[in-house]
């Protein structure tokens, strides 16, 4: 399979779960981690669900993998998430020195890129734009249904 075509494929899978995060009444962003074209890792915001301002879908997802591989180290696998991870989410994927993270829509006021563009791991490959259309609609869709 094509790379833009996996990409689509699996950022998909990461759709699905901000649709979960959606139906819980949580702000709909999903994560899938990837290892060997194999997911092993599905995660969606749960920060009201657990009262947990940490809950975000790629912390849920990065400790749900480490968890299936036994160990922290993320180097050989690929996140896919909806939104641009927020600079907390960008730590944690330094140190769990992840591989390629590949996201949909940018987040213009919480992003990593904008705040901590330094934060990620040197050797972690980034992806932007994947479906953005898909994965931006769902979130803005959500707070104006809130406003």
């Amino acid at each position: 399979m094509e790379n833009s075509k996996k990409h689509e494929f699996f950022m998909r899978e990461a759709l699905k779960e901000a649709q979960k995060a959606l139906l819980k009444d949580e702000v709909p962003i999903g994560a899938v981690i990837v290892c060997n074209d194999r997911i092993i890792s599905r995660a969606h915001n749960l920060t009201e669900t657990l009262g947990d301002p940490t809950a975000h879908a790629e912390m849920q997802a990065i400790t749900a993998a480490t968890n299936y591989l036994g160990g922290k180290y993320l180097n050989q696998c690929t996140l896919y998430v909806t939104i641009e991870p927020c600079p907390m989410c960008a730590g944690a994927m330094y140190w769990a020195q992840l591989g390629e993270l590949v996201y949909g829509a940018t987040d213009p006021k919480r992003g990593f890129s904008i705040i901590a563009s330094k934060t990620l791991h040197p050797k972690t490959k980034v992806i932007s734009g994947v479906l953005a259309l898909e994965c931006s609609s769902i979130v803005s869709t959500f707070f104006n249904r809130k406003r």
